[in-house]
């Protein structure tokens, strides 16, 4: 992904409809709930299929299963597996177990992530890692893996498993580049979104894909749908980057400034260090490469040179993308909550 761009906001040519999106706006926890509202029943058999196909004989499986399941989480990427397939009509039950397995890799992407990134809270308490120690997350994390794609084979189709596969494929390429870029000021904006396409927009793409899939959408629906899917993930990942210099610690769930002192280059520091002062800019590349320096000062930097407002306004092009591509779907409340999840991942504050 290639961009042009300088210091000023006004380069980013940012739709005047969009402007009242750079700010979170207050409860944000209800407007999801009122976007999920026409699922509520498949995301309560989501649930139970998700603890019943935890459980296995081995008994610490099933131990950081239940602390997994406990910490809860906004289950967003089947949550648009199943609003995107009910949107096209989709009257079955198969877009659950599939919401599922999407649910097991990304918890598996998130236990290893744990891992690497030596992280020790998150969603307001103790990773799994912390609590369990390496070995069990990144073994449990492998389970995950192994049990979603059983749960594929299940579902009979050639072309959902291979969806799955390459992007369970394409994530872990996301999770290398972003262990290559780690402690490295000379990151771009173009090597960022390298990460986040793979990582994060790519289970949101393949989430929406499988569900035109299963319901019988044709191959230009399909990729409607994926494009959908795709911005929207992009969109969270960056409204994520902005919460770690931004967001209240105990509304997102970790420490303010982990992403620095894990020495990665998310967006709103990419843009500070092209921005910023000479003497900010050391100061800041001397952050990224030993992982220590002030947060509070590096903060202050991110935030006077419009850093987190230019990261925003990245953040509503691609919701405004997601909601293009909504318009060619036929007019249901299902479409509605996904356009709502557009406005969403842009509007939250955790």
């Amino acid at each position: 992904m290639t961009r042009t761009y300088n210091c000023r906001m006004t380069d980013l040519a940012t739709p005047t409809s969009a402007v009242t999106a750079l700010r979170p706006t207050a409860d944000t926890a209800g407007a999801l709930q009122r976007a999920l509202a026409p699922i509520t029943a498949d995301m309560l058999l989501v649930d139970r299929i998700i603890r019943s196909r935890l459980k296995s004989d081995v008994a610490l499986i099933n131990t950081i299963a239940d602390y997994i399941v406990a910490a809860g989480g906004k289950r967003l990427r089947p949550a648009v597996l199943m609003l995107i397939a009910r949107a096209l009509g989709y009257r079955g039950e198969k877009h659950a177990n599939l919401a599922a397995v999407i649910e097991f890799i990304h918890t598996a992407t998130l236990l290893h992530d744990d891992v690497v990134d030596e992280s020790d809270m998150r969603r307001g308490r103790s990773t799994a890692n912390a609590m369990f120690g390496n070995a069990a997350s990144v073994l449990v994390g492998d389970f995950l893996y192994s049990r979603s794609f059983q749960m594929m084979v299940e579902a009979g189709s050639p072309r959902v498993m291979r969806i799955m596969a390459d992007a369970t494929n394409r994530i872990a390429e996301g999770e290398v580049l972003q262990l290559l870029n780690i402690h490295d000021p000379s990151v771009n904006e173009g090597r960022y979104f390298d990460v986040v396409e793979r990582k994060t927009a790519t289970l949101f793409e393949a989430g929406a894909r499988i569900a035109a899939v299963i319901a019988g959408a044709s191959a230009d629906v399909e990729d409607i749908c994926a494009s959908y899917g795709a911005s929207l993930g992009k969109a969270f990942q960056i409204i994520d980057d902005v919460l770690d210099y931004s967001g209240d610690s105990e509304e997102i769930g970790k420490r303010l400034g982990d992403d620095l002192r894990e020495g990665k280059m998310t967006l709103p520091l990419i843009h500070a260090l092209r921005c910023a002062a000479p003497a900010q800019r050391d100061f800041v590349t001397a952050a990224v490469r030993d992982g220590r320096g002030d947060f509070t000062t590096i903060a202050r930097i991110v935030t006077e040179n419009g850093s987190l407002d230019y990261s925003r306004a990245l953040a509503v092009q691609e919701a405004n993308n997601a909601r293009a591509a909504m318009h060619a779907l036929p007019q249901t409340i299902f479409k509605d909550s996904l356009l709502h999840l557009a406005d969403f991942a842009i509007d939250r504050n955790r």
